[in-house]
């Protein structure tokens, strides 16, 4: 079984999923500044569970592309959701594996890259990307009614067995 942690991040993931259910390819590329689009965000998701669980602690990179599209501090792009969500799905596919072998050890160590320790341990990365999640969750909700669409989701939704608290 998954650490509590990872669940809570699969978990997480699952509730990102429910709030984008239904987009098109239009709305996902509409932007309203000063927000990125929606497209954006699901690359931008996707390049930053890359970067953790793939390039920095494995050397894997599923999604080089990610980086001059939607990486931290790029410019505004409008990527077709198609693309975005194929990287996505590749991505988590890759993380998967690495999260789930996690233990608690794990969790509190650091990662080194480029010939650095990066200060935040694996655990608060994963809090992070947790955060990271809610955060551009509830944007894209905000832009989904901005351009109009009813019937979304209000709260979130049922847990899973496996996201309820639990001590590991």
């Amino acid at each position: 079984m998954a650490h509590p942690l990872v669940a809570q991040l699969q978990f997480t993931r699952s509730e990102w999923l429910r709030a984008l259910d239904g987009l098109t390819d239009d709305d996902a590329r509409r932007r309203i500044p000063p927000m990125n689009c929606i497209s954006w965000m699901v690359g931008h998701l996707a390049w930053q569970e890359n970067r953790y669980w793939l390039r920095i602690p494995q050397g894997k990179d599923l999604a080089p592309q990610l980086d001059d599209l939607v990486g931290y501090g790029r410019p505004a792009s409008m990527p077709p959701l198609e693309d975005m969500w194929s990287a996505w799905q590749t991505v988590m596919a890759g993380a998967d594996i690495y999260l789930d072998g996690l233990n608690e050890e794990d969790l509190e160590t650091h990662y080194r890259w480029k010939d650095r320790t990066i200060p935040e341990s694996t655990g608060s990365l994963l809090q992070r990307v947790i955060y990271h999640y809610w955060f551009h969750t509830g944007e894209a909700m905000a832009i989904r009614q901005l351009l109009g669409h009813s019937d979304l989701p209000e709260f979130v939704g049922s847990f899973p067995k496996d996201a309820h608290y639990r001590v590991r």
